[in-house]
């Protein structure tokens, strides 16, 4: 059981840097914020859970199963994250590829505490075992905010390393647009992946500085012992709230720029690119397929078709799908259903999984996952992981990943450069460039 305490709030901003800063302390920590994007399907401004009482880590093998009675267990609030390869666990899959962070395919945890900011509002849901600590807690938070909270950008000039080079980008692309042009696929997301060895960040410095760059309403910041995510995603892969389930595909980059006048115009060519609108309309077409699964009939509808909106870095086109289940449809079959989310895969899904793990260089792993939680009523929120930076401390490797939809109209130079578009908060935050 849980009680809840709240306070208003001066300076919601500062405080939520206090509130992470503090949280520093406890071996799992997941932080999810939405930078003050409004949204008629968020929940809160941000949400902090700290400090495990119970914890579910596994590899791919029966992981849905295992992760479904962990959540029925529990039936408690639950955080963590869901890695593209359990893939594996749903479909006969497999992944042979290199893996430099070593990260668990899942991840959940129960903690003893959740802080969360709605408007100038915290509340404090607290273990009735930690209930005492609230107002101490509330209170070391505060000297946080007066003393500790040094936004100083992190310090880093850590050189990145890549996968694969140019021309071998060129290669795989062309090998699946060979695919694309034989029938076997109509969309894959190719991805390549950035690294660097032996190397030492500043993680939560690093992810202030990626989330000041990006201001993304889906940002999240996960510690889980030596493991960490920096997360600047865009992307919502699926929420459920009562009956309703919201999925929110991206398909579409174009930059943006410092000029007024020449952003409006990129922001205008974004919405008439037919490339663009394909892809999106593509991977909308795949969502609800895979949501149909679960939906009471004639509840599928498409709200948004590839509306586009403007990030920090670039502006996205984005729609949204939402679906009707019965009330007796449990969360993670639902989930189960419809994973790995079609905009980090292809269509048709399953054919598309194969080919890219024959033709990428490296294991994903978190990359292409999702990170969220699931309440006690059996809703749930998840991101997709993209934009982001991947660290294990103790292995001394950091990785961030990108990637773009290729179809048949594809030009591999094209999608080069779309990738390191993508890439640049991330590599700006590495650098220091």
């Amino acid at each position: 059981m849980r009680k809840q305490l709240s306070f208003q709030l001066r300076d919601v901003a500062i405080f939520k840097e206090a509130l992470l800063c503090w949280s520093q302390q406890f071996e799992e920590v997941a932080w999810l914020d939405s930078n003050s994007h409004s949204s008629r399907f968020s929940t809160f401004e941000a949400v902090l859970a700290a400090d495990a009482l119970t914890v579910k880590a596994t590899d791919s093998l029966n992981a849905f199963a295992d992760l479904r009675e962990y959540q029925q267990e529990t039936n408690d609030w639950i955080f963590g994250y869901l890695s593209y390869d359990l893939k594996n666990d749903i479909e006969s899959l497999s992944s042979g590829n290199y893996d430099g962070l070593q990260f668990p395919d899942l991840y959940f945890f129960q903690p003893k505490k959740m802080i969360s900011v709605r408007g100038n509002v915290v509340y404090f849901n607290y273990l009735n075992m930690v209930y005492d600590e609230i107002e101490d807690d509330y209170r070391s938070i505060l000297e946080c905010y007066k003393n500790e909270v040094n936004l100083e950008p992190a310090k880093t000039n850590i050189r990145i390393k890549m996968r694969i080079f140019k021309d071998e980008y060129f290669r795989q692309v062309k090998r699946m647009l060979s695919h694309i042009h034989r029938g076997d696929i109509y969309e894959a997301n190719f991805c390549q992946e950035f690294y660097a060895e032996d190397t030492q960040i500043d993680t939560l410095k690093t992810y202030r500085k990626l989330n000041t760059i990006s201001n993304a309403p889906f940002a999240a910041f996960l510690k889980l012992g030596a493991k960490y995510l920096l997360s600047a995603s865009p992307e919502r892969y699926l929420r459920k709230e009562g009956a309703k389930v919201i999925s929110q595909p991206i398909k579409g980059t174009a930059k943006r720029s410092s000029n007024a006048k020449e952003d409006q115009s990129l922001k205008k060519a974004l919405i008439l690119d037919e490339k663009e609108r394909a892809e999106n309309i593509m991977i909308v077409d795949l969502v609800r397929n895979d949501l149909s699964k679960s939906a009471l009939r004639g509840s599928v509808r498409v709200e948004e078709l590839c509306k586009v909106y403007s990030f920090q870095q670039v502006h996205q086109m984005i729609s949204t799908i939402t679906v009707e289940v019965s009330k007796d449809k449990n969360p993670v079959d639902l989930i189960r259903e419809t994973f790995p989310m079609g905009s980090m895969t292809g269509a048709p899904k399953i054919s598309a999984m194969k080919i890219i793990e024959e033709l990428e260089s490296f294991r994903r792993g978190l990359y292409s996952g999702a990170v969220g939680y699931f309440t006690p009523e059996g809703d749930f929120d998840f991101n997709v992981v993209i934009r982001s930076i991947l660290y294990n401390a103790s292995k001394k490797y950091v990785s961030y990943s990108v990637g773009g939809a290729i179809t048949a109209k594809a030009v591999p130079e094209m999608e080069y450069e779309e990738c390191l578009l993508k890439a640049k908060a991330m590599r700006e935050v590495l650098e220091n460039v």
